[in-house]
């Protein structure tokens, strides 16, 4: 009795069992081949990565539910009640996951308006540092000390947000003697700064007269180099010991050197 009821249920329903894995295999060859068609149309329009990936995906998982859909439907199964009740899960799950939804969107915004792309140094929520990673939930930032920031992207959108490119600008100084002749002072400041294979030549430093003190007179130096050399920069143009190997008099060097579109102050 048991055999004769299994050869039934085969007889019965063994081809619609080999339609629905026909089905399921064709729909996931179609889903990949779509999704390696979109994948190669996108890359030549130059879309970014993470609106790239999340486009295949998106078409991969519409082509697999229809596939899904149909397969059942080979079961008997009523389609009209399976798509409200899944409308009715979507809904609960979009609310569970109202967070996470918001980090998709804010990230879409963020790819598609571009207010900051990687390489890039940015203040933004009372955090700074260089853009490294913009993903669908999230933007890593690589601060100065080599750490890494990871900030929610829904925290990033809507925010007074301050994009300082891809380089910034030093604020060193150093302060001579009254007496001291400024024009051979400032001539050894300029050569010393252009000099340094770190400083840009364009936009050109801002070398001058900073301020009139009563110890004496303080230069300003401003080079700007790119994001990656502020700090071997700053280092590399420790003006003091090099006037010392010039023979140029200096001062009291101020307490207040700081690099200018960042946040390191001594």
């Amino acid at each position: 009795m048991p055999k004769d009821l299994l050869v039934d249920l085969a007889v019965r329903y063994g081809f619609q069992v080999l339609g629905a894995l026909v089905i399921l295999g064709v729909g996931a060859i179609v889903a990949g081949w779509l999704g390696r068609l979109a994948d190669q149309r996108m890359q030549a329009r130059a879309m970014e990565p993470p609106l790239r990936m999340l486009a295949i995906r998106a078409l991969r998982l519409v082509v697999m539910l229809f596939a899904v859909v149909v397969a059942l439907d080979k079961f008997g199964f009523q389609i009209a009640p399976l798509v409200a009740g899944i409308g009715v899960a979507g809904i609960g799950i979009g609310l569970a996951l109202q967070g996470v939804l918001s980090n998709i969107v804010a990230g879409l915004t963020i790819i598609l308006t571009k207010p900051f792309k990687v390489g890039e140094f940015i203040e933004v929520v009372s955090v700074h540092g260089e853009v490294a990673v913009i993903e669908l939930f999230s933007t890593t930032l690589r601060h100065p000390d080599h750490s890494r920031i990871v900030i929610p992207n829904r925290k990033l959108v809507g925010e007074i947000l301050h994009n300082y490119g891809t380089m910034r600008q030093l604020s060193l100084s150093v302060t001579v003697p009254h007496g001291t002749d400024l024009a051979a002072a400032l001539n050894t400041v300029s050569d010393i700064v252009q000099r340094n294979a770190r400083v840009l030549k364009d936009p050109a430093p801002v070398i001058g007269v900073g301020q009139v003190l009563d110890g004496g007179v303080k230069l300003a130096i401003a080079p700007w180099v790119r994001v990656a050399d502020v700090g071997p920069a700053d280092s590399e143009l420790y003006l003091v010991e090099q006037f010392a190997s010039r023979s140029i008099p200096f001062g009291t060097v101020p307490t207040n050197v700081r690099v200018l579109n960042g946040a390191r102050t001594a």
